[in-house]
Parts: C-alpha cells; sequence; structure tokens
C-alpha cells in the first residue's frame, strides 16, 4: 500500500496518520533506519499521545501491508502488470518490470481513491500540516533505536510539494516513477511509457474494492 492508502481512514488523527507514513518516508530518507512493529508495539503504551500514536501508526502500516500483499487481487495485478510493462519495454532481465508491476498497483491505487473520494487528498495534506516534523523524528528515532536524520526536514517537502497529486497525471506519473528509479538504481523510463499507464489505471480501478477488502479483521486499531 502506498500513503493514501493506508492514511484514508486516519485523516483526523494527524499523529496516527503520520505513523502510517513513517515506514515509506524512511524508504526514501534513509533505508537503514527501519521502523519496525515490534519496538513500535512498545512505544505505542507511551503515556505521551503523540507518541504513542505515531507509534500506533506505524504498526498499523506494517499489518496492513502484510494483508495488502497477501491478497489474491495483488498478487495477480502485480503478475499482471509486470508481464504487460516487461512486453511495453521489452525488458527480459525482470528486475525493473516485477519492482515496477509492485509499485505500479500501490501508486495506481492512491491515484484511484484520490479521483473517487473528491476532497480526501486535501484532507490528507492538511492533517499532514498540523503535525510537528521534528516531533515525529524524536519519535521514529526511538522506535528505530537510531537517528532518523532528515526526516523531519523531509516530511516538510513531503507536505510542501504533494507529489500525491502528480499520479493523476500520466506524464507526471512517469516523472516521479524516474525518480523511484534513480533512488534504487534501476534504468529510467522512456517518456513514451505513459501509454501504458491508462489500461493499467482501469485495471485498478476496477479492482479497488478487492484490494481493500481486509478478510481476516475488521479492526482499525489505535487512533488515540
Amino acid at each position: 500500500m502506498n500513503y493514501l492508502a493506508h492514511g484514508r481512514l486516519f485523516v483526523g488523527y494527524p499523529y496516527f496518520l503520520a505513523g502510517t507514513a513513517v515506514p515509506d518516508w524512511l524508504s526514501v530518507v534513509d533505508r537503514k533506519v527501519r521502523a519496525r512493529s515490534k519496538q513500535a508495539r512498545i512505544v505505542q503504551h507511551s503515556d505521551e499521545p503523540r507518541e504513542a500514536a505515531i507509534a500506533a501508526g506505524i504498526v498499523r502500516h506494517h499489518h496492513d501491508d502484510d494483508r495488502f500483499h497477501r491478497t489474491a487481487e495483488f498478487n495477480r495485478l502485480q503478475w499482471e502488470f509486470s508481464r504487460r510493462i516487461r512486453d511495453h519495454l521489452s525488458d527480459t532481465t525482470g528486475m525493473r518490470p516485477s519492482f515496477l508491476g509492485h509499485i505500479l498497483v500501490e501508486i495506481l491505487l492512491d491515484a484511484t481513491l484520490a479521483e473517487q473520494t473528491p476532497g480526501l487528498l486535501d484532507q490528507y495534506y492538511a492533517a499532514m500540516e498540523n503535525i510537528d516534523p521534528a516531533e515525529v523524528e524524536r519519535v521514529v528515532s526511538e522506535v528505530a533505536g537510531k537517528p532518523a536524520d532528515r526526516l523531519a526536514w523531509f516530511i516538510g517537502r513531503f507536505i510542501e510539494v504533494r507529489f500525491l497529486e502528480d499520479y493523476a497525471d500520466d506524464e507526471k506519473l512517469v516523472y516521479r516513477l524516474n525518480q523511484v528509479m534513480q533512488r534504487v538504481k534501476l534504468p529510467p523510463l522512456p517518456g513514451a511509457f505513459q501509454t501504458l499507464l491508462p489500461e493499467l489505471r482501469a485495471e485498478v480501478t476496477t479492482a479497488r474494492a478487492a484490494l481493500l477488502m481486509d478478510p481476516t479483521t475488521t479492526r482499525r486499531g489505535r487512533v488515540d
């Protein structure tokens, strides 16, 4: 799952919402810093409400990711997208198509949620504007057991740039994907890749309900 899919239910709880974004933020800022559920479960019982909420959001992120990646619909789409991308790019190495197949299901689900729920993206960013990035960095450093340097800075940039809005536009999405490609040291995508995106969007839109359904639990988790 990506940012909006993780946080869509929690825009009324800014620090819990921030916690749901922490693992994805860290994957950009410093992949060596890991906010794991085991330590977060301890910190979520803190008497300090903001600290507890951030940690609980981290736990929720990992729970939702685990559920999402085990759904039949995610695995079907990931495989199908990887195949189409491989054919489109004539890329037989497998690494770039399989990586893209995975993240595009997640990214396009966020785009679908934003499109089909007017105002949701604005509510998401408005909630993020109500957090103290330095406090999030402090709590994440405690959970990770090492300094989460530059996390507060990146949260500020995340709120300012609002790159989740770019997911709705094929050309802008290719630009954002190429930023990810550069970060993980994979070859960039050609501009023509955007011609494949409309059909992939349609697939994710159709599969939205199945992707978000949780057959194991109906609990939303702690949000206080």
